[in-house]
């Protein structure tokens, strides 16, 4: 049993790994042993995870998640093969705890104060008498 949330945990029997060869730097270990772990979780087969958190997850999931709602994580950074699968395991967690946390409530849109409309203006004011003030003087003499 995976738990990550005091009210969502998933069995470890939905989770399915398979290994095979990763690829990048490891001398003759990366030839023979299969250290690369695929972590595959089918995300509407699930019965323990609310259907808004699921949602979520595939937003959260994006390309890693496939058509047929199966949420793939692929994990090659370590030399072995346990390292790799605590790798893919501590990033489902990860994911799962993101998509169960729920988004804010939306903004409230609010008019401004009459006392910052007025600062406002009064700020435009000054700057319009500053910029104002930088022009050349018109001389009446001139024409």
């Amino acid at each position: 049993m995976v738990f990550i949330t005091p009210r969502i945990s998933v069995p470890d029997e939905e989770l399915h790994e398979s290994f095979v060869r990763a690829s990048g730097a490891g001398g003759q270990n990366v030839n023979k042993v299969s250290t690369a772990v695929e972590l595959r979780f089918s995300i509407f087969e699930n019965q323990t995870i609310p259907y808004d958190v699921k949602m979520r997850l595939i937003r959260l999931g994006g390309r890693r998640v496939t058509q047929e709602g199966v949420l793939v994580l692929f994990v090659q950074t370590h030399r072995t093969q346990d390292m790799n699968r605590k790798a893919a395991s501590d990033r489902f967690v990860e994911l799962v705890q993101k998509a169960a946390v729920p988004p804010p409530p939306p903004r409230i849109a609010t008019k401004p104060t009459r006392g910052a409309v007025k600062r406002r203006l009064v700020g435009k004011a000054i700057r319009s008498t500053v910029k104002s003030n930088r022009k050349r003087p018109d001389d009446p003499d001139e024409l």
